[in-house]
């Protein structure tokens, strides 16, 4: 499964939830969309970039000043956008998470719930 990010909250939300720092700025000449810059210590920043359908990653691979391999980071990501994604459109629709686990294989495991309003 190929995770696109999307959603500008929702990856906002996987950033800080693993404690990755991040500022906005305006993508291009549109006041619409903004691009999320991770600042590194070399100067060298690393960007979530709106391309007009998605955000991309956009970093110069060889100033990649993280403390973990680019592969990892884009995982990490990439599993808490989906975790965020899950719970924010189940939301919408009513379910409300009951337990959220983090598992030994690093997978992590949500259980919802929604009740049924019309049972009579």
């Amino acid at each position: 499964m190929k995770t696109q990010f999307q959603n500008l909250a929702y990856l906002e939300k996987a950033l800080t939830k693993l404690n990755i720092g991040f500022n906005k700025e305006l993508s291009g000449s549109e006041f619409l969309d903004k691009d999320l810059v991770i600042s590194q210590s070399n100067g060298h920043s690393i960007e979530f970039s709106w391309n007009g359908h998605e955000y991309e990653l956009v970093a110069d691979l060889s100033f990649w000043n993280q403390p973990y391999p680019v592969q990892s980071f884009i995982d990490k990501v990439a599993q808490n956008y989906a975790n965020e994604t899950v719970i924010g459109e189940s939301q919408k629709i009513g379910f409300q998470v009951i337990n959220s686990q983090q598992n030994s294989d690093g997978s992590q495991t949500l259980i919802l719930e929604r009740w049924n309003s019309n049972l009579s």
